[in-house]
């Protein structure tokens, strides 16, 4: 005995015939997403940061020891010397260090630090 079977035949579609179904985020939905992308900006700069402190610090430290000065002093001078070379703190400060394992300050950063330690020195002795 033979069984029938039955089949439906449905009619096929190409993807460009199928309707388009467009989504649109509501207000609150548009709020949230806005809040999502700046919650991940400050996330990844918040990690960079925590990634760049160490250098950073171990900067400070040497030119603590270099003037001598205090820590905010140290930070301010490094300020200067990013902001005059227009180069990220975090460069200015990852160079510095580097001198330690015998590579060269690079020109700009030697130079801005040689004026920035002048300008410390002749503040100090007024």
């Amino acid at each position: 005995m033979r069984h029938a079977t039955c089949t439906t035949h449905q009619p096929t579609t190409t993807r460009a015939e199928r309707p388009q179904l467009t989504v649109v985020p509501q207000p609150a939905e548009t709020d949230l997403l806005a809040e999502l992308d700046q919650l991940r900006a400050q996330n990844a700069q918040l990690l960079l940061a925590l990634e760049t402190r160490a250098v950073i610090d171990q900067a400070r430290g040497m030119v603590m020891a270099l003037a001598p000065c205090s820590g905010d002093r140290a930070w301010d001078l490094l300020v200067d010397v990013s902001q005059h070379c227009n180069i990220k703190l975090r460069v200015v400060a990852t160079a510095l260090v580097a001198t330690t394992a015998d590579e060269t300050l690079p020109a700009p950063i030697q130079r801005e630090l040689r004026r920035a330690l002048r300008l410390l020195h002749a503040a100090d002795r007024t």
